[in-house]
């Protein structure tokens, strides 16, 4: 009878929504059956566990996330940022995820009957978590996207449903994050452990912010939704950034070292007391890929380039250490070396860019290396190509007792609290409500940390070059702020989605690095500034992006021939 039940669920998996087509290939659902599960709460936390292992977390960070974005260059570029995908013809939207947590979301009521809340409510609370996490990712990925909140048999009309609002699936997603926050347990663990309520209100506070900036710069396009209601998601993104906040839970990480805290932020092997970490995945060689640790190679790969480069167009967004941009700051030293370039720069630029002088590696014997010797060897071979000279150091431990190929163990961030303050001052900019206090209980304390002078809400320096001249300077500098302050963690791309900003950082536009004399061998191309130009053969109009298809990925075509009630995204 237990075979025959795993049978029928993984039939009822090829279904349109259920999950992938290709599921035979994939992890059954962890073998939890309804006969052999949900009779105790110890049953609900062997469920939830399959997810902390699969791939719902926005980033398992090796600080080299930004490839489709004008942050980092790749060795080719991007297709989505160059225009040149093609509708899927085959493939699923991939449901499986759906179907396994309403399967959890179903038969916990077994345990229910049986048993105290206060035995399961933090497993209960998980499955509402991930839940979210399952729809914010198809939410981003597809637009308009069908609700299930139950789990369908292969006669359901349900299967055949159109695809749901995109506002209304927000709306869900926060609802069942409230329903996580209700149940989660408020204690603060070692940061590695199980997910808690401020890391629900963190994901909350990220949904709400970015439905409601891409309602409000979608509005009237193909992407946007009708009379829409920016301002709900904007006051809700604010609301549970300020609570978690207010918790008292988390602050930033700082001893007081403006020139080391923010690289040694990202560079640490256990994140077990760090202050400003919610979640972060342990690597441990005591531990197994079955459990919710392992082992990787990030910083014997980040030895070198390995094509992995950031733009000038990053770069020149650091702010001179005045406060002021580098198009009006006197301090600003030029670009004929890259040690004129960090002069008196904000320290995150020397933090997050390898500058030579700065500590390659330290040899267990005490004896170092400076990142000259990386620069001298720029492009002489497959390791050490770098597009745009600007080679990436965040997320970097120097000391070569942690560089053991594929046994490494540095820690690496999920959620950390500066997210929350740079979600609260942007929402609040974005609803008209920002004061000077607010400012000071959020972008200001990342500033405190790397020693930069506060922001002002009224004294904001005009910058002609600023990225978005038609909105406020103050949505101009929250912004820029967090492009620096989370630069290479992933979220750069979302940024420009939901900001409708492709026509303004994508479309004809060709990344760029420093200035080619600084380097001995060069493959890559020049332009007429000096400039490297690594895609000027490449893409020579700049990137393709289509404005009014490439925000959002194709449906399926297969999809849609076995629901006809589906449509396709704008463009395709």
């Amino acid at each position: 009878m237990k075979y025959l039940k795993i049978g029928m669920i993984l039939v009822l998996s090829i279904v349109l929504f259920l999950c992938e087509r290709n599921f035979l290939n994939r992890t059954p659902l962890d073998e939890v059956t309804e006969l052999d599960y949900f009779k105790t709460p110890n049953d609900l936390k062997t469920y939830v566990n399959q997810y902390y292992s699969r791939s719902l977390f926005s980033s398992y960070n090796n600080y080299g996330n930004d490839f489709t974005s004008d942050n980092e260059i790749n060795i080719t570029p991007n297709t989505r940022l160059e225009g040149t995908r093609t509708v899927s013809t085959s493939g699923s939207i991939g449901f499986g995820n759906v179907r396994s947590i309403n399967y959890f979301l179903t038969h916990y009521q077994k345990v229910k009957k049986k048993n105290d809340l206060d035995s399961y409510k933090q497993y209960l609370g998980e499955a509402y978590f991930f839940k979210a996490l399952i729809y914010f990712k198809l939410l981003k990925s597809y637009g308009d996207i069908q609700w299930q909140d139950k789990v369908l048999e292969t006669n359901s009309p349900e299967l055949y449903n159109k695809r749901t609002r995109r506002d209304t699936v927000a709306t869900n997603i926060i609802n069942v994050l409230d329903s996580a926050v209700q149940y989660l347990s408020g204690e603060v663990e070692r940061g590695a452990g199980r997910v808690n309520k401020w890391m629900a209100l963190l994901i909350q506070s990220r949904v709400a912010l970015y439905e409601g900036t891409w309602e409000k710069y979608h509005e009237g396009d193909p992407f946007g939704v009708p009379n829409p209601d920016y301002d709900k998601f904007l006051k809700k993104a604010s609301d549970a950034a300020l609570a978690l906040m207010k918790s008292g839970k988390y602050s930033i990480y700082n001893t007081g070292n403006p020139e080391k805290d923010y690289q040694d932020l990202f560079s640490k092997q256990s994140y077990e007391s760090n202050p400003e970490v919610l979640f972060w995945r342990e690597y441990d060689n005591d531990l197994t890929r079955g459990e919710r640790g392992f082992t990787h190679d990030i910083n014997f790969r980040m030895e070198r380039p390995v094509g992995h480069t950031i733009t000038k167009s990053l770069a020149d967004a650091y702010l001179c250490n005045d406060g002021k941009p580098i198009s009006v700051s006197s301090k600003f030293s030029g670009y004929a070396k890259l040690a004129d370039e960090k002069k008196n720069r904000d320290p995150r630029f020397y933090q997050t860019i390898a500058t030579p002088g700065a500590i390659w590696k330290i040899h267990e014997n005490g004896s170092t290396e400076n990142w000259s010797e990386v620069y001298d060897r720029l492009n002489s071979s497959n390791d050490y190509q770098a597009p745009s000279g600007y080679v990436i150091m965040k997320g970097y431990n120097p000391h070569m007792e942690f560089h053991i190929q594929q046994y490494g163990e540095k820690g690496l961030i999920i959620y950390r609290y500066a997210e929350a303050l740079l979600n609260y001052a942007e929402a609040k900019a974005e609803l008209d409500e920002l004061t000077q206090q607010d400012l000071d209980q959020s972008i200001n304390m990342l500033r405190d940390r790397v020693g930069m002078p506060h922001m002002n809400i009224g004294n904001i320096t005009t910058d002609p070059d600023w990225n978005f001249p038609s909105l406020s300077p103050i949505i101009n500098e929250i912004r820029r702020e967090r492009r620096i302050e989370l630069s290479l963690e992933g979220f750069r791309w979302d940024d420009i989605a939901r900001w409708a900003a492709a026509d303004e950082l994508i479309v004809g536009q060709r990344p760029k690095g420093f200035k080619a004399s600084q380097i001995t061998q060069n493959p890559y191309s020049v332009d007429e500034n000096g400039f490297l130009d690594p895609f000027k053969e490449a893409i020579p109009n700049g990137y393709g992006f289509k404005v009014g298809r490439d925000y959002l990925n194709s449906i399926p075509e297969s999809e849609i021939t076995l629901n006809p009630n589906l449509e396709q995204n704008p463009g395709w």
